[in-house]
């Protein structure tokens, strides 16, 4: 929140965000709890420049993508469940999941955005 504070303090017109999650409650990644994510965005949305565009999420790592399955599921219903509520604001239209390891399982499970740095770039 103190984030999105700021942001809205400093923007001279409306800014579009995107509400990252904690999809996997890892304590080395960022982001708000999945029960989190309606009274964020609740929040935000009485925020003069900041308009939520969509929801991002980075899976836990497992080798694995299969395994990223749960995480891509969770994420889409508490997408649709969110979109639904039909905050002022907040017209959820991203969702952004899966990256080089898991994109074609985040896609199949509902991302409409994936991050695929290392397929193009190769590894850092």
């Amino acid at each position: 929140m103190k984030l999105a504070e700021e942001i809205n303090k400093r923007a001279e017109k409306p800014v579009t965000v995107y509400v990252e999650v904690n999809s996997g409650g890892e304590e080395t990644k960022s982001g708000v709890s999945p029960d989190e994510i309606k009274n964020l965005i609740s929040d935000i949305s009485g925020m003069e420049n900041l308009r939520v565009e969509g929801l991002m999420t980075i899976e836990p790592y497992s080798g694995n993508p299969e395994e990223s399955r749960v995480y891509f599921r969770e994420m889409k219903r508490l997408f649709d469940e969110t979109r639904n509520l039909k905050i002022p604001n907040a017209e959820l239209k991203t969702l952004s999941m899966g990256m080089s390891s898991s994109y074609r399982e985040a896609v199949e499970e509902g991302s409409n955005m994936v991050r695929i740095g290392t397929k193009i770039f190769g590894e850092r």
